[in-house]
Parts: structure tokens; sequence; C-alpha cells
């Protein structure tokens, strides 16, 4: 897809949403890229049939007498009716209407139609709530969850006359964290899934970074749900009774749910705090259970950055068939796929096409895991495609401690692995931090950068950097190779009580230009370990975990210096020798996050951060090689 289509398909998409509203699924076609597989053991199938036929709001009654609708593509003969045969079934739960995709690029997912010509059904349904269905939408609540398991069951009946009985999933985000839900219902009759970036523990992957509420993604995204549910259903012509309670129902919904839980977190109630709310709404919760074949693909400057590894790592511990590629992708490149060829497999349609094939057709690929390694990683720095048998496992902690004095505007400290002379950096809180940098692309899933695509804060984090402070090492003399999650250790005091640690890992060029690597957040008052739950690498912390609830909140004391674990979020960087490893830490990153009104003062505070013997504020990669 060339990148002016690419520009016009996301901003088209999101006018469609209501103006640039968060995480718009998958906007390209699953057809095949201009070269095909690159595999010399398998090639990709021609299609079967001529083309497809689309039948509209099936109802699909749930165990609690909800009525959902589901659209259904099925293969097509010359004459263009549907082949009466039964075919091997593709379901996609959407949450942002199946009928809005002959809209803006389709925002319930590419077509189906390169898997439906070569001998697949394709049911995508609206969730609960939200399309054509009937109920009120609770993102991912327990009813959401057994719904999917229910959906994939109706789908493997043999009461459907198009189903052979074994199923697949397939589609990007809230597609791809449905999957994870349905599996691990273990459903009758499903086989494999798809999913494509989706989210591990939703609180700290994207609600929370850090535990500050993320403004500038989920008021978007609760957004895209609700202007997508409020569209009157397209079954209110056929079944008025069934399409005009539906449309009540998103209304009630707008109203009881999605409204108030916006306001309790930004107004400092429960829904700002970690709990029972959140995991059972996370994919975590039932990772566990799932045991079908996974095929994930994730971006590194994706809102689920941080969650999609850790879902391929619980697969592959338990043996359960499972391969990932995460590319250089924000949240609208990764649930396109439309630059997924280049990691070497072929187009997302080709992969999908190969993955269903065995693992739901039953078709024999003796050489599916020798031509596709179990993780397939974009390296930055090197522009390489690397590949790994384990997302962690070949690393060791490689540790920058910071050194001398830093000052805003300039005054760089260093990062070394010597001798470390004793100094302070000050933070003041600068409320434009991060306002044109890679995080806030990322936050915002991929729109200013399709819109706006030749901003150089888009690829020089320089300027952004000056308005908090900056280490870096000298020159290195080796390249320094990494890949996973980073942990920046830093002794802080601050005239408040709280504020954020906003952290960015850079990669500094011999001309000064500096690439945003990675990023993380920490509030100061929730710096709290659980050390149980911590991941460490050579006795040294590397992927914290904090428990961000409200008992767990400790605002440091006047003129109290303490280590505050900053989780940042996993990547793969090659620093060549000649360039510098670099972090930055800022107050506030804008627009992506913000303190809760109660914590707004607090967020006000300057911050200063201590280095010496007594105070060793580290920053610790998981080095490579």
């Amino acid at each position: 897809m060339n990148r002016s289509r690419q520009i016009a398909c996301r901003v088209a998409a999101a006018l469609v949403a209501g103006a640039l509203l968060g995480p718009v699924p998958a906007i390209a076609s699953l057809a095949p890229q201009a070269h095909a597989a690159a595999q010399a053991g398998w090639e990709p199938r021609p299609a079967t049939y001529p083309g497809t036929v689309t039948q509209t709001d099936l109802a699909i009654p749930m165990s609690d007498g909800t009525i959902l609708r589901g659209d259904l593509v099925l293969p097509a003969g010359a004459d263009g009716n549907a082949v009466d045969q039964r075919f091997p079934v593709i379901v996609t739960i959407t949450a942002y209407n199946k009928s809005s995709g002959s809209i803006g690029g389709g925002l319930t997912g590419g077509s189906p139609d390169y898997l439906v010509t070569r001998g697949y059904a394709h049911l995508t349904v609206d969730a609960r709530g939200t399309g054509s269905s009937e109920g009120e939408w609770s993102a991912f609540g327990k009813r959401e969850d057994k719904d999917a398991g229910e959906i994939v069951e109706w789908a493997h009946s043999r009461q459907r006359p198009w189903s052979n009985g074994a199923v697949g999933m397939n589609g990007p985000s809230y597609m791809g964290i449905g999957q994870i839900f349905a599996a691990g219902a273990q459903p009758k009759g499903l086989k494999a899934i798809f999913p494509q970036v989706p989210a591990a523990d939703v609180y700290r992957d994207v609600v929370a970074s850090g535990g500050q509420v993320d403004v500038g993604f989920i008021p978007l995204w609760l957004g895209l749900v609700t202007g997508t549910g409020v569209i009157p259903p397209a079954v209110t012509a056929t079944d008025p009774e069934s399409g005009l309670g539906a449309l009540a129902d998103h209304l009630t919904a707008a109203a009881t749910f999605t409204v108030p839980l916006l306001l309790d977190a930004v107004t400092g109630g429960d829904s700002a705090y970690d709990g029972t709310f959140y995991r059972d709404r996370s994919p975590a919760r039932v990772i566990d259970k799932v045991d079908v074949p996974t095929f994930l693909v994730g971006g590194e400057f994706d809102i689920f950055q941080r969650g999609t590894p850790l879902l391929f790592e619980n697969l592959q511990s338990r043996g359960v068939p499972v391969k990932m590629i995460i590319g250089p992708w924000d949240h609208l490149e990764g649930s396109s796929a439309a630059d997924i060829d280049q990691a070497g497999y072929g187009s997302l349609g080709e992969l999908q096409l190969r993955w269903f094939d065995h693992y739901v057709r039953g078709v024999a690929d003796p050489t599916l895991d020798s031509d596709i390694a179990p993780i397939t990683y974009y390296e930055q720095g090197s522009g390489d495609w690397t590949h790994a048998q384990q997302w962690m496992g070949d690393q060791h902690a490689e540790s920058f401690r910071l050194t001398g004095s830093a000052a805003v505007g300039g005054g760089i400290g260093q990062l070394t692995q010597g001798p470390v002379v004793a100094g302070r950096a000050v933070v003041p809180p600068v409320a434009v931090s991060g306002l044109c940098t890679r995080s806030t692309n990322q936050w915002t899933a991929g729109i200013p950068e399709a819109a706006l695509a030749d901003l150089p804060c888009w690829s020089d984090n320089a300027p952004n950097d000056k308005t908090g402070v900056v280490f870096q090492t000298d020159p290195l003399t080796e390249p320094l190779r990494l890949r996973g999650p980073i942990n920046a250790r830093l002794y802080t005091s601050t005239t408040s009580g709280d504020g954020l640690l906003s952290v960015s890992v850079s990669d500094v060029a011999p001309d000064g230009t500096v690439t945003r690597l990675t990023g993380g957040w920490q509030t100061i008052a929730q710096r709290a370990l659980d050390e149980d739950r911590t991941r460490y690498l050579d006795g040294q912390v590397l992927q914290p975990y904090h428990p961000f609830t409200r008992a767990s909140k400790q605002p440091l004391g006047s003129g109290e210096i303490a280590p505050v674990d900053v989780e940042v979020f996993p990547t793969a960087a090659l620093v060549a020798p000649g360039h510098r490893l670099r972090i930055a830490i800022q107050a506030f990153d804008v627009p992506h996050l913000a303190p809760s009104v109660p914590d707004l003062p607090g967020g006000l505070g300057v911050l200063t951060i201590h280095n010496s013997a007594r105070y060793p504020s580290v920053l610790t990669v998981p080095g490579l090689g």
C-alpha cells in the first residue's frame, strides 16, 4: 500500500469514527502484496472460487436470550450464488460496528475475500451492545467473554449448513483481544487464532501506563465504540423490535457505563486504580487456558507494545504452538499489517492462509516451523528483521549508572559503566513535554503521523529532550544490541510528594539526531514494588511490577529520597559504534498521560534525580551477545 493511500485510509477511518478516534482496526485488504511468501517449502494456493456473497444480520442467540448479529461471507460460484457446501469458519468479533466496514477503509478489519475465495466462510459479529447486537456494552466484561465462546460454538454447530465444524479467529485490536478471551473459554470447534496487536494487562498496557490516566487514547477509544454504537442498526429495517431495542441498549450503556467510567477515572475514583475491574478485562486473566495455536502480530510503537510479548511468553512456556512478528508499527499500522510482508513471510492474507490451512483445515505443512521463526522482530538501528527462539533467554543485564549532574535545556549528564561522580538533576514540571514525539503518535494510535508525516519531531526527539534532563554514554566503541523490557531505577525526591517520571530511551547519532527507541512512565507515589511479580536479570530489576492500588499509594515525605523503578516498555535495537545511548527524564508526557484531578497538585511538583554511591540511579537494558 503506498503512503498516500495509507494516509487517506487512516484519515477517512478516523473521520468516520468521530474525528481522530483511537484504535481504528485493520484497514488494509488481506490480498497479497507485489511479492509472495518467500519460503521455499510453501507457496500460497490460488483462489478456489471466483467470488463471495454476504448474508447480513444473522441472529445469534446467547444463553441469556440476548440476540447478537453477524454478517456471513461465503464462497460464491460463477453465477454469484453461495456455494452449497460446508466450509471451515473464520470468526471475528468487533465492537466497531460490522456495518461500518464499507466506510472509510473498513473499521471492522481487512476484507475477508482472500480467505473466503480459498474455501473459508467468514463470520463477523457485533459484540454485545455494539453495532446491530442487542445488550449493553461493558468492554470485555465477563458476560461478553462468555459470548465469545458461545459465538464460536454457534459457528461450530452442524446446524449451520455452511459450517464444517472447524473454526479459526482473526482480527486486530479489540478483535484480537476477543480472540484471547474466546480461546480461554475453550469452546468446541476452535482450532487456531491470529490476534493482531492484542493486550495482556489492560491497566498497565494502556489505561494508566505508570499509574497516570491515559487521557490521549482512552477517551478517543470510548468515543469510537460509542459513536459507532449509536449508528441506527441496519437490522431495524427487517426486525424493528430487535433493531430499536439494540439502539436503546447502546444509548443506555453510554450513559451508565462509558461516561461514568471515564469520569470516575479522571476524578480519582476506583477506576483510576488497578483492581478486579481491569483484571477481569485483561487477557492475562485467561491466557493460561488458551491452548490453540496462536499467531501474534505486534508493533514496537503500538499501544500494546508491552502486552503482546507477555502473551507470547506464556503460550510458549506451556508448549502451545505460537509465533510472533513485531514490526516498526504503531497501532494503525499493526492493525492493518500492510507492511508485514517486509518480515519475509508474505502478506497478511498469505500468513493467515498458511496458519489456518494447517491448523484449521488440517493440511500438512512440514516446513512451517523451519520457515517461520518463533519470533521475528524488527531491530531499530540496524533496520534488520531478526529472529529468535525465545523472547527472553539469551540476554544479560547491561547497567549504565547515571553520573554527574544534568540541567534542563542542554546540561547533559553521563551514563557510565565506570566510576561515578555524585550529582543531581532538577526536573521542572514542563506541561508541554512529549507534545510532538513518537509517544504522541503512539498513544493516539498513529493518526497524527499519518496526517502530518513530515514533522521532524516524529523522528528526532532532541527538541523534546530539552524540556527535561538528559544522561548519555560516550560514543560507543562496541555495538550494543538489546531486546526486551528495560528498567530505569531513579532515586528521586519531589517538592509535592508525587509526580510523574516520564522516561525515554534513545539512540543519539553522531550528527546529533535523537531517535526515541522506547519509553516508560511511573508515578512516584505508586513506586511500591511487588517483588514476586517483578522480572529480574542477573540480579537487576528489568521489568518492575507495581500494584497501582489505592492502598499502595505512598507520597514521598519532605526531603525524602527513594528509588523509583520505571518500567520502560520493551523494544529491540542496535546502538552502533559511534552512537550514544541516552535516557531523558521529564515530568509530563502530553497528550498521553495526566494525573487524576485529586493528584493534579502532586503532578506540579519539582523533581530531583539523585545519583551517587548512596543513590545509585541506573538504567538497565537486556543486552544480547
